[in-house]
């Protein structure tokens, strides 16, 4: 009788009528409306996003295996389109001192930014949310009257500057600087391309997300920057010079550019999450460094853990706890792993003199999230060249 009144109540609850804001119109703030959205169809869900609907920026984006699973778990229709796009891998390439190391079992999908973004916006619109372009939201007057505000209005979020006392930002400025092209050329797994000339060290982190295009990002010291003249160069003369310094990767393609332009990236972080009915996810909450693949990832499952977290609650104030309270650890985890990764990048030019099996030995493990052992379970055929390497070595 008492298991009886329990779910009576429980289906009582899910039925209440929810007015829920979406400020952005990534995946983070699109797969969240979604989800609720597809599970309590009378609710007013409203999707702000202040770019039309085929605007992005950069090219390609990367998920891991353990991501394509949870999608296939909350809403298996999208998780068909998306996966239908994929360009799937298990290899890390490392290019150094002009040879390849391969290093397998890693496995990644790339996908068109625009494409998931594309699939999620059809999907939300099919489901009956209300999604709305090329507006904004800036005010606090704009964001009442909801019952659920989701900031998922992207690293430079409008609602945690806001909200800043009350969310407690913290934005690391890095100092290495990256630029974000297209290219024509196919690189069949994650690829890391070290090149040196005159002015110091050129790192690219290159992946197919298409049947013909690749995401090439590139990435430098302030010194070697400073040293290039890159302050002084155009983007059409930035985007030449490092079509030189990667020739040899680029196998005679140009980098494609999209408002491509030098950034340093900013690694946020909120002392809380939530403030009255507001609360933040995706990258207006947390980033993780791009050399670990994890931002569309995070911004995945923090729609899925907000959503679970209102299943398991029914009401706001206890969902934005239960969110925080789950999610928190995990990011945390994520963001030291990405904090070891970023830093070991920043700081690659001191092993430039390493040789390439040594050097793709310490960039698999250089998170931390990867010891010998694992590395041996991934690819043991890699861990016997470099400890045949070692042996030689000595």
């Amino acid at each position: 009788m008492v298991l009886a009144i329990l779910c009576r109540t429980l289906d009582h609850r899910y039925s209440l009528h929810m007015r829920i804001l979406v400020l952005g119109g990534g995946p983070a703030g699109l797969y969240f409306s979604l989800l609720a959205k597809k599970k309590h169809k009378d609710w007013d869900i409203r999707v702000v996003e202040r770019n039309a609907p085929d605007a992005t920026f950069g090219w390609g984006v990367v998920f891991n295996d353990k991501t394509q699973n949870y999608l296939k778990d909350n809403d298996e229709p999208s998780w068909r389109d998306i996966t239908a796009t994929f360009q799937m891998w298990d290899n890390v390439d490392v290019i150094h001192k002009g040879r390849k190391i391969s290093i397998r079992g890693n496995r990644f999908a790339g996908i068109r930014r625009l494409a998931i973004l594309q699939i999620l916006q059809k999907h939300c619109l099919d489901a009956g949310v209300d999604v709305r372009f090329q507006t904004e939201l800036s005010q606090p007057a704009q964001w009442a009257g909801f019952d659920l505000v989701v900031a998922a209005d992207g690293v430079n979020s409008t609602v945690r500057r806001t909200y800043a006392s009350e969310f407690g930002p913290t934005i690391d400025v890095r100092p290495n600087k990256y630029v974000w092209y297209g290219a024509n050329t196919l690189f069949h797994g994650l690829t890391l391309i070290f090149r040196e000339n005159e002015d110091g060290l050129w790192i690219a982190h290159a992946y197919k997300f298409d049947a013909a295009t690749s995401t090439f990002i590139v990435e430098t010291d302030p010194e070697t920057w400073k040293k290039a003249g890159m302050e002084k160069r155009d983007e059409a003369e930035t985007r030449k010079y490092l079509q030189a310094v990667f020739a040899d990767d680029l196998r005679g393609a140009a980098l494609m550019s999209n408002k491509s332009a030098w950034l340093s990236f900013s690694v946020v972080k909120n002392r809380r999450w939530v403030h009255g009915n507001t609360v933040l996810i995706g990258d207006a909450l947390h980033t993780a460094h791009f050399s670990i693949g994890s931002g569309t990832r995070l911004a995945f499952e923090d729609s899925i853990a907000l959503f679970e977290a209102l299943e398991q609650t029914g009401n706001v104030p206890a969902a934005l706890a239960e969110f925080e309270r789950a999610r928190r650890p995990k990011v945390e985890d994520l963001q030291a792993a990405a904090q070891e990764s970023m830093v070991w990048f920043e700081t690659a030019k001191k092993d430039m003199h390493l040789a390439p099996e040594e050097l793709a030995y310490v960039l698999m493990t250089r998170s931390g999230k990867i010891d010998h052992e694992n590395l041996r379970k991934r690819d043991p055929e890699f861990v016997a060249l470099f400890e045949n390497w070692q042996r030689h070595k000595e």
